[in-house]
């Protein structure tokens, strides 16, 4: 069964001669717990793909269906709320609140949809994470493997169907992002979480189900590894 499907997506920034397409007619579908790579050169349209297909922006054109359910039908509060329930979103810059502890950074979603926090979940995450004993760090008091384990937990604190990762090793060592990379696998196999990374890295590229190459905003290869 698919859960996300994207139709002829495209996006075009600025207007007239200076505009740029940064998508153009891109349509594929992503089946419930697949793990999909999308890899492509900088400027290629990956991150912005990944964007459209989390709710962060809005396409010019063209449709993303998660569950059957248009994205891109909801007003911007509609949006919001969708980006804090419905999907998990993990950024190479980890994106962490300077000022909120561990606890408080991976329980934001939470906090901001005015819902309790279930504290058996929290607890499950700390403990995988590796994040027990740093409970009240604020991220610079964290290493940048750290960080990201808090982003992640962030992301997974509302269990949310689909993740969505945008180079999440991009500013990690190669131990940090071996372990990165394996927590993001666990979710997806033990939780049936749908899993989408974008990538750089030829060997997380190459752990997935299915690797989808981007190139000048078009789907230049759709491969599948494994079943």
């Amino acid at each position: 069964m698919d859960i996300i499907t994207v139709q002829h997506l495209t996006k075009v920034y600025g207007s007239g001669p200076a505009s740029t397409r940064a998508l153009d007619d891109v349509s594929f579908s992503i089946a419930e717990g697949e793990y999909v790579a999308i890899v492509g050169s900088s400027g290629s349209g990956k991150s912005t793909l990944l964007h459209l297909m989390g709710g962060v922006d809005r396409p010019t054109s063209g449709t993303v269906l998660l569950n059957g359910a248009d994205v891109y039908a909801r007003s911007d509060e509609e949006l919001a709320v969708f980006r804090r329930r419905e999907v998990g979103l993990v950024y190479q810059f980890y994106n962490l609140i300077p000022v909120l502890n561990v606890v408080e950074n991976m329980t934001l979603p939470v906090a901001l949809d005015g819902r309790e926090v279930n504290r058996d979940r929290l607890s499950s995450l700390l403990s995988s994470l590796g994040l027990e004993g740093r409970e009240s760090h604020l991220p610079n008091q964290l290493s940048g493997g750290q960080q990201q384990r808090v982003a992640i937990g962030r992301a997974l604190m509302n269990a949310p169907a689909v993740v969505l990762a945008d180079e999440p090793t991009g500013n990690l060592d190669s131990k940090n992002s071996r372990e990165i990379m394996a927590l993001l696998r666990a979710s997806n196999k033990q939780m049936g979480q749908t899993l989408v990374v974008i990538t750089h890295d030829e060997d997380i590229a190459l752990s997935a189900d299915r690797i989808i190459a981007i190139e000048d905003g078009r789907i230049a290869r759709d491969e599948r590894i494994r079943r």
